[in-house]
C-alpha cells in the first residue's frame, strides 16, 4: 500500500534522466513550472467521468524521498552525476498542488490536477500522478455506470481475483465504492478503507459435502444471521432452490438469500422468485453474478428479472470494455521573476493541442434546480460574471453560442499542497462516496445516457481563448 511503501522509484526512467538534466543545467529550484493533468476522451463513449485517486496521490507526495538503496541503484546506471545523487539524498517536495476533489464528475480537457513548483520536482511526479488517478478514475467511472444501470439495487464489487495485480485490486475496490458500489469482496479494502466486505460461499463448499442439502444446512447453522446460499453448483431449479427452501424453512436464518452465478439469470430468477414466494419466503433475496456489466444488467431488468442485488467482477475491476483512461500530464506555463509565461503543445490532432496557462475551473449551476449547466476554464484570477449572464460556445459547433443566466459559479478545485505542505484534509471514504452521489445528481439525464450522451459544455473564457489563439498564431509563423 502507498502509505506503507516508499514508491519514489516507481517512475518512468526518463523522469530521472530529465531530473539529472535539469540539475546539471542549473534548473533545480530556479525554474518554476506548471503542469496540468487532464484527460481527452470519456471511457465507453459516455458523457462524464468520476475523479478518483487523489488520496493515494497525497500519500505518495507526503512520503516522497530517495533512500540509499535508490541512490545506489542510480549510481550503478553510470548516467547520473554525483552532485545530483547528493541532491536526491536531501530531496524535499516543495510544490503547490490544486485538484478537483474525489467523487466529482469531470469532463475532457479540464485541469483536474495542477502542479506548480521547481521543474525537476513537478516533472518527476508525473508518472505516479497519472498511474493513480488514471486507474482509479477509470474504475470509479465504470462503477458509476454499472450502479446506475442497477436502478437502485445494490452492486457489489467482486473483482479481486481478476484485477491486474494487488494494488489494482485494493485501489479498484476503493474506486468502485466511490463510484457507488455498496461493498466489495476484497477483505483488505475493508481493513484499510472501511469498505464493507461481503462474501458467501464457493461451489467447492457445496462439493465438499455428500449432498447439496447438507452443505446448505451446515452453512446456515454457522451463519444464522446472514445466510446466502449458492444454488447453481448442480441445477438451480431442480435442486439448488428446493434445497435452499428446505434449509431456510427448517433453520429460519435471520437474513436469507440465494445467489445464482451462471445461466440465464432473467429466466432463472423469475422462476426462483415464484418458488420462494410459493414457499412463503418472500423475504428471501436473490443476488446474481457472472460476467455482468451495465448493459447486461440493464437488459435483464428490462426482461423482468427478479434480482435484489448484483455482484460484478472482471468487467468492473478491469473496466474490460475500455481499460485505459488516457489522462495526460502536460507543461502549461513557466514562471520567471514572478511572471507566468504560458506554454502550449500543438499537434496535427486537434484534441492534442493543450490549453495553456495557469487556470481556474468553474462549474456553473442553475440557481433554481442546482443542475450543472457548463464548466468554464479561466485564467487564474478571472471571475465569472453571474449577474449579467455568461455566453458560452456549443462544444459540438464553436460557431453556436448560448447565453446562460440565473446561475451561480463555483471554483471546483481546491488547494492540496502549499510549498510542499499538505493543506487539505482528505474526507473519509463514506464522505467521498456520498459527495459523489450528490454531484452525480447535478448532471442532466441527457449527459448520463449510455449511448450518444449529450456533450457537456466545457468552455474557455474569452481571455484564455484569446491567449491560446495568439500562441497558436505565433507558433504558426516560426
Amino acid at each position: 500500500m502507498i502509505k506503507d511503501q516508499n514508491l519514489t522509484m516507481l517512475t518512468d526512467f526518463y523522469e530521472l534522466t530529465m531530473a539529472n538534466g535539469y540539475f546539471q543545467s542549473g534548473q533545480v529550484d530556479e525554474a518554476i513550472a506548471y503542469f496540468d493533468m487532464f484527460y481527452r476522451k470519456v471511457p465507453d463513449g459516455g458523457g462524464y467521468a468520476i475523479m478518483a485517486g487523489l488520496e493515494p496521490v497525497i500519500e505518495y507526495l507526503k512520503g516522497l524521498h530517495f533512500t540509499e538503496e535508490d541512490i545506489e541503484y542510480l549510481r550503478s546506471k553510470d548516467m547520473f552525476c554525483e552532485e545530483f545523487l547528493d541532491y536526491l539524498r536531501n530531496f524535499k517536495f516543495s510544490c503547490d498542488v490544486w485538484a478537483v476533489p474525489e467523487g466529482t464528475p469531470i469532463f475532457p480537457h479540464e485541469p483536474i490536477l495542477t502542479v506548480r513548483g521547481p521543474v525537476m520536482q513537478a516533472q518527476f511526479i508525473e508518472t505516479m500522478i497519472l498511474l493513480l488517478i488514471n486507474h482509479q478514475s477509470l474504475i470509479a467511472t465504470k462503477a458509476s455506470r454499472i450502479v446506475r444501470a442497477a436502478n437502485g439495487r445494490p452492486v457489489l464489487e467482486f473483482g479481486t481475483r481478476r484485477a491486474h495485480g494487488t494494488a489494482a485490486a485494493v485501489y479498484g475496490a476503493r474506486a468502485a465504492y466511490i463510484g457507488g458500489c455498496a461493498g466489495t469482496a476484497c477483505a483488505i479494502a475493508d481493513r484499510e478503507y472501511g469498505i464493507p466486505a461481503v462474501g458467501t460461499m464457493a461451489h467447492s463448499w457445496v462439493q465438499m459435502y455428500d449432498s447439496e442439502y447438507e452443505a446448505f444446512k451446515k452453512y446456515a447453522e454457522i451463519y444464522p444471521n446472514n445466510c446466502t446460499l449458492l444454488v447453481d453448483t448442480y441445477n438451480v431449479l431442480k435442486s439448488g432452490v428446493p434445497n435452499a427452501i428446505k434449509v431456510f424453512k427448517e433453520l429460519k436464518p435471520k437474513k436469507m438469500a440465494i445467489r445464482i452465478d451462471s445461466g440465464d439469470v432473467a429466466y432463472l430468477t423469475k422462476k426462483a422468485r415464484k418458488m420462494l414466494d410459493d414457499a412463503g419466503l418472500q423475504e428471501c433475496e436473490i443476488t446474481v453474478s457472472n460476467s455482468l456489466d451495465e448493459y447486461i444488467i440493464r437488459d435483464v431488468i428490462l426482461e423482468g428479472a427478479q434480482i435484489d442485488s448484483f455482484g460484478v467482477g472482471e468487467r468492473l475491476i478491469t473496466a474490460k470494455s475500455q481499460p485505459v483512461f488516457g489522462g495526460v500530464y502536460k507543461l502549461i506555463a513557466l514562471e520567471k521573476d514572478g511572471v507566468v509565461i504560458p506554454k502550449i503543445k500543438i499537434s496535427e490532432n486537434i484534441e492534442k493541442i493543450t490549453n495553456p496557462g495557469f487556470k481556474t475551473l468553474y462549474r456553473l449551476f442553475d440557481k433554481d434546480n442546482h443542475k450543472a449547466l457548463a464548466d468554464v476554464m479561466t485564467l487564474d484570477g478571472e471571475t465569472i460574471p453571474e449577474e449579467d449572464g455568461y455566453e458560452i460556445f456549443d462544444p459540438n459547433a464553436v460557431w453556436k453560442k448560448k447565453k446562460l443566466s440565473n446561475f451561480y459559479a463555483k471554483n471546483i478545485r481546491v488547494q492540496i499542497f502549499d510549498k510542499g505542505q499538505c493543506v487539505y484534509e482528505c474526507p473519509n471514504i463514506e464522505e467521498v462516496r456520498n459527495y459523489c452521489k450528490e454531484q452525480m445528481a447535478t448532471l442532466w439525464d441527457e449527459t448520463l445516457r449510455f449511448e450518444n450522451p449529450q456533450t457537456y459544455y466545457v468552455d474557455l473564457s474569452k481571455k484564455l481563448w484569446d491567449m491560446k489563439s495568439q500562441l497558436l498564431e505565433d507558433m504558426s509563423i516560426r
